[in-house]
């Protein structure tokens, strides 16, 4: 059997606490940029395999600027994973998209100021174009597995990624609704980009917490009311997952599996042989 992961979930580590994993094993692989958040949790749903990656490491302990991004994404790249689903606590930046609902957001602002955003450098420089940072394909299929689970879903919606961990002040939070943005959250940049540069599809399942500090009739944003409305989520989301990997079929075929191809400008014969094999599972079929 086949034991490459059809799809990797990266998100609080309950999300793989739940009866319809089976076969579980954890590897805590090395990178070349560092180790991965936590162990990755492998399993079979649906007889098929899985991998889970608990983006603040077991028990919570890494704030989102201190979350290895480019690890993560590589440690999922290197075991063959070609689809991602995210899932994030958000906040929401209009009425419409209320608390406890689920958002699939379609466009993504980087607001961050202090993450590694780029596996590339060293003597190989390459530009992908992210116009859209998320997979369409794969969120379009996420927004409507999820509707099925009768939950309430929104497809589309920018989300701006601030660095955190700090919450936002309120100058803040409405100078990005006035830009126009749909939610608020702190990890999904540079994870989504650094997804795109590994040539893997990526969707968010967006879980709104709160309206952040904006709102004038509700409540500002804080850790309590975060924690509450995931737990009451976590159901939601693992019957999603778990739809998810049963109906998908066969590798990908959407332009994010080739986001690279017209993207690298060094010179080939000017790129460092070492950072061409360090970056191995992600360009050794342009350089091989």
């Amino acid at each position: 059997m086949d034991k490459t992961p059809v799809l990797a979930v990266i998100g609080g580590s309950g999300l793989y606490n739940f009866p319809a994993l089976e076969n579980i094993e954890t590897i805590y692989p090395d990178t070349p940029f560092g180790k991965p958040s936590a162990p990755i949790a492998l399993g079979t749903l649906s007889g098929k395999p899985v991998a889970f990656l608990a983006r603040h490491g077991i028990g919570h302990t890494l704030a989102p600027s201190e979350v290895p991004y480019r690890a993560n994404i590589f440690a999922l790249k290197a075991l063959g994973v070609t689809r991602i689903i995210s899932v994030s606590a958000c906040g929401s930046l209009r009425e419409d998209f209320a608390p406890g609902e689920i958002v699939i957001p379609d466009q993504l602002f980087d607001n961050t100021k202090n993450r590694a955003r780029s596996f590339f450098g060293d003597g190989l420089v390459v530009h992908i174009s992210p116009g859209d940072p998320f997979c369409p394909d794969l969120s379009t299929q996420l927004f409507q597995t999820v509707t099925v689970m009768d939950a309430k879903a929104h497809l589309g919606g920018a989300m701006i990624t601030i660095e955190g961990p700090r919450f936002s002040t309120k100058i803040e939070s409405n100078t990005y609704r006035s830009w126009g943005v749909s939610l608020i959250g702190m990890t999904t940049a540079p994870e989504a980009f650094l997804a795109r540069e590994a040539e893997m599809c990526y969707a968010v399942m967006a879980h709104v917490t709160d309206y952040d500090v904006w709102h004038l009739h509700e409540e500002d944003v804080s850790v309590d009311i975060v924690v509450k409305t995931l737990k009451q989520n976590t159901e939601v989301a693992q019957k999603t997952i778990a739809a998810m990997v049963e109906n998908l079929h066969g590798e990908s075929t959407c332009n994010c599996m080739h986001a690279l191809e017209n993207a690298f400008i060094s010179h080939k014969d000017a790129i460092p042989a070492e950072t061409i094999q360090k970056l191995g599972p992600l360009v050794d079929k342009y350089f091989k």
